[in-house]
């Protein structure tokens, strides 16, 4: 069930009434809990109505691939409840550390084999066959239960807080298992904290705190960029990708820059979505995009791009591994391993690897020139005019191994992006420059803050009549099928 179709709206409208309707907190969270997990059984069974139907029905035989997702959730929820109460109540360190062990080796595990065990196994098959060895390794037919990448890691959030002494455990299981699969943030994000979310949860929320007006140009904000710029650059974007040798170089330009925009339209219109539906109920979400793509560096860039995502390797892998408590070696060192994660976190491919790894360079690049024009007033002015063009090629420069399927297509992409060299003919449609060009313009007056607050101004009559011709306006240019947002995968 994805945000932009009708039946998430037909969803959102009756958990919307209800939630606001109930006054009990304890019931609004009961409540809010059963429909996170309809709303994860969509997934598999179509929609809330079908799964009712199936249950009523008791047709268990006839069970939907994936209907065992949500004890994988659930069984996640139940395991860090236990840990994080073993680890509080543990009088000595060494307990808590075996709780605290136990409780990444289980969830690294289960990421581990859901997502990553063909690709280890068929990459060993890969190396040993290269080195002319006989194997008889076999690939399983595993399916990756939807957002388990998410909330895998927002449930190890919480132990880890717990054990870092910066949060008391959660006694209520009812707090915990809301919190895990709130549906907003559930199988794309953000990567929702628990030491930002879970104090949310001890009070009952109010109306009168909802910024009502913000949440909903926030969401039609998200599903503009999803289903206008990001759906409609789409077709673009998988035509070239699907044989770019038979491009031209200005094809491979156009095809790079389109999927810039369809990655950062779609995961940031998510986002947008997400953040604006748990605002209408009340609850606040982490902000994860703040106009990356105007970054002055790489390390902007990260601070910019997936920022529940970049915090959480910062906090939880690269300060565990030591940081920058060391000498230059060791940080990099860091570094380069939180990148190389992260990029595998993304895909289970080699070309998701190569990605993290070139932003890991970039990232230890950065780190030095930093320290180099500090010694030059005037190479730093310079520089200023220029390092944001440049942060923004190398983006596109990385997007290439981030789309392209393997690293055939990786090179010929590289060959005629970086070269301008390529022996292909086909071309994409120039024009696709002025929609690029419009978006842009578009982003950079938000950027400079030209959108912030005039609707903030006007009378709610008039806003209200202003989002509604807005909304039918939108309406006009929305496809009739949508693509699944690009993170469901991840």
């Amino acid at each position: 069930m994805l945000f932009v179709e009708f039946r998430f709206f037909a969803f959102f409208a009756f958990v919307f009434g209800v939630h606001w309707t109930l006054r009990s907190n304890t019931a609004r969270k009961a409540f809010l809990l059963a429909c996170n997990h309809a709303f994860y059984a969509c997934f598999f069974f179509g929609d809330p109505a079908a799964f009712l139907a199936h249950v009523l029905s008791a047709q268990w035989q006839e069970l939907p691939d994936g209907w065992w997702f949500p004890f994988v959730l659930i069984a996640s929820t139940c395991m860090d409840y236990a840990v994080g109460i073993g680890i509080e109540d543990s009088k000595r360190p060494a307990s808590r550390c075996a709780w605290m062990v136990a409780t990444i080796a289980v969830n690294i595990g289960v990421l581990c084999y859901f997502k990553y065990f063909n690709f280890f196994v068929t990459s060993v098959a890969g190396f040993l066959d290269w080195l002319g060895l006989p194997t008889s390794l076999h690939a399983l037919e595993i399916i990756l239960p939807y957002g388990v990448s998410f909330y895998t890691f927002q449930s190890m959030s919480y132990t880890i807080e717990v054990y870092r002494g910066n949060r008391p455990a959660e006694r209520s299981f009812l707090n915990l298992a809301f919190f895990i699969s709130f549906f907003p943030a559930l199988v794309a994000g953000p990567i929702v904290r628990a030491i930002a979310f879970l104090p949310q949860t001890h009070a009952a929320r109010r109306w009168a705190d909802v910024d009502v007006r913000g949440a909903l140009v926030l969401f039609l904000v998200g599903f503009v960029k999803k289903a206008c710029v990001a759906e409609t650059v789409a077709p673009s974007v998988d035509q070239f990708f699907a044989a770019p040798e038979s491009y031209t170089a200005l094809s491979a330009w156009i095809a790079v820059i389109l999927y810039a925009t369809q990655i950062f339209c779609d995961f940031s219109g998510y986002t947008d979505m997400a953040i604006a539906a748990a605002r209408l109920l009340g609850y606040e979400l982490t902000i994860n995009f703040d106009f990356p793509y105007f970054a002055t560096s790489v390390t902007d860039f990260w601070r910019r791009w997936h920022v529940s995502l970049s915090t959480w390797l910062r906090d939880y892998l690269y300060f565990s591994l030591g940081g920058n408590r060391g000498s230059k070696l060791f940080t990099y060192r860091n570094l380069m391993l939180t990148m190389l994660l992260g990029g595998l976190w993304h895909g289970a491919n080699w070309t998701f690897v190569i990605w993290g790894a070139l932003h890991g360079v970039a990232l230890v690049v950065h780190r030095e020139w930093a320290a180099f024009r500090q010694s030059s007033p005037g190479l730093t002015r310079f520089m200023g005019f220029v390092c944001v063009p440049l942060t923004f090629y190398w983006a596109l420069f990385t997007w290439i191994f981030f789309r392209a399927p393997d690293f055939t297509s990786a090179a010929s992409v590289l060959e005629a992006f970086v070269l301008w060299r390529s022996p292909g003919t086909a071309s994409l449609d120039v024009r696709l420059l002025l929609l690029i060009a419009g978006c842009a313009l578009i982003h950079w007056l938000n950027f400079r803050g030209v959108f912030s607050t005039w609707w903030r101004r006007i009378p709610a009559p008039a806003f209200a009549a202003a989002y509604g011709a807005a909304s039918a306006v939108v309406l006009l240019f929305v496809p009739t099928t949508y693509k699944p947002f690009i993170y469901f995968q991840f």
